[in-house]
């Protein structure tokens, strides 16, 4: 059973940082600026929040925040798991905390010196704290230490099943930067590529080269949700979310489910869109613009088969059809994604898709986009939702 909070919860202003690879300031005062940049969106004071949502992995305090802010007391505050799974799982919080009553205006974020500080690039050798720790020592002495190197396990193997090629992965990186291009605040602004600098890059992990890595960043970005009811009152157009949902599914372990009986699946996203959609009474036809998590280029492959864009196997040739360009079926991470505008673990996504159903993407399609999808992080417990213009 899919518990029905459709349109229950407004997203009404939102905020990035500059993003860069050196921020000289610190992770708390990168929260600061994002969230105070997504209430002057809105046209909100600090003192109107009264919750907030972000990740476990976020080294701000809530109350440290908020006093930063000059917000005062808080009704509600919640954090989400599994690094970039947690990207629409604070969503997820933050519209059941209004949905509920809980909390009025509750603001999502996430900020890190993803490059300048701790950089997930190095691994997890010699720095684990956690549970996780007792399934990736069985990889650690095959050198199986990073994100890259578990995605690169989940693509040979895919890649085998399917016949897909680096063609389609390029298409994904090539179309992100592309994008990028033109977004005066992505980091690869004005700095595109061809196949034959794609396919000089340096190998990172097997097929996994430079250009179909995200970035490390440092910056921050802000959401701001509301009641259907005030946002009517606020300054930008609301965007509501039509459905949202997190998932984990049978034999899940944090980006290292090799034990399954087909690893090279993403059941947890499958069962999110499933929901997602039961939710919103919407089906993939419904959607006219995507923001898929784009840590590495074949995991937006794999996401378009599970949301039902295509068949398993077929998403190869969607992309190489241009169905993620502007003038595509589903254009999609149109700020440059974590590929080309920055990584900040997905939240940065969600500003964009707000963008896209406001109509204010600085790479706004020319087809009018009523929904658009926004997904989390794949090969961890995930989730996704599908935004939608307020009535």
């Amino acid at each position: 059973m899919v518990a029905n909070i459709k349109d229950k919860a407004v997203i009404v202003g939102v905020g990035n940082t500059k993003f860069s690879k050196d921020s000289g300031v610190s992770e708390l005062s990168l929260a600061v600026q994002a969230i105070k940049t997504a209430l002057d969106d809105a046209g909100l004071q600090p003192s109107d929040v009264d919750g907030m949502a972000t990740f476990t992995m976020d080294s701000n305090d809530e109350i440290e925040v908020a006093r930063a802010l000059g917000c005062g007391g808080l009704n509600f505050w919640g954090r989400s798991h599994y690094g970039g799974g947690a990207a629409t799982g604070t969503l997820h919080q933050a519209t059941m905390a209004i949905a509920t009553g809980m909390a009025e205006v509750v603001v999502c974020f996430r900020a890190l010196n993803g490059r300048s500080g701790h950089r997930f690039s190095s691994g997890v050798s010699g720095e684990i704290t956690t549970a996780d720790a007792i399934h990736w020592g069985w990889y650690m002495p095959y050198g199986l230490l990073t994100p890259a190197s578990w995605v690169a396990m989940f693509t040979q193997r895919w890649m085998h099943n399917t016949g897909v090629t680096k063609d389609a992965l390029f298409e994904v990186a090539h179309s992100t930067r592309e994008y990028a291009v033109n977004n005066p605040n992505a980091f690869f602004h004005g700095r595109s590529f061809d196949r034959a600098e794609y396919d000089a890059a340096r190998m990172i992990a097997d097929p996994l080269a430079l250009f179909d890595c995200c970035q490390e960043s440092d910056g921050a970005s802000a959401i701001i949700l509301t009641t259907p009811e005030r946002a009517r009152d606020l300054r930008q157009p609301g965007v509501t979310v039509c459905g949202v949902a997190q998932a984990s599914a049978p034999d899940q372990e944090q980006m290292t489910s090799f034990y399954r009986d087909e690893f090279a699946a993403i059941p947890e996203m499958e069962i999110a869109a499933k929901n997602v959609y039961q939710m919103s009474g919407l089906t993939p036809d419904d959607i006219d613009a995507a923001v898929i998590y784009d840590a590495f280029s074949p995991i937006v492959l794999w996401q378009l088969e599970a949301w039902n864009f295509c068949g398993f196997g077929e998403s190869g040739d969607f992309v190489l059809d241009g169905a993620l360009r502007a003038d595509g079926r589903l254009p999609t991470n149109t700020h440059g994604g974590q590929l080309s505008e920055a990584y900040i673990h997905g939240v940065n996504g969600l500003v964009e898709a707000t963008r896209l159903v406001r109509g204010q993407s600085l790479n706004q399609p020319s087809k009018n986009v009523d929904h658009a999808l926004v997904t989390s992080g794949v090969g961890i417990p995930t989730g996704g939702a599908i935004l939608g213009k307020l009535d």
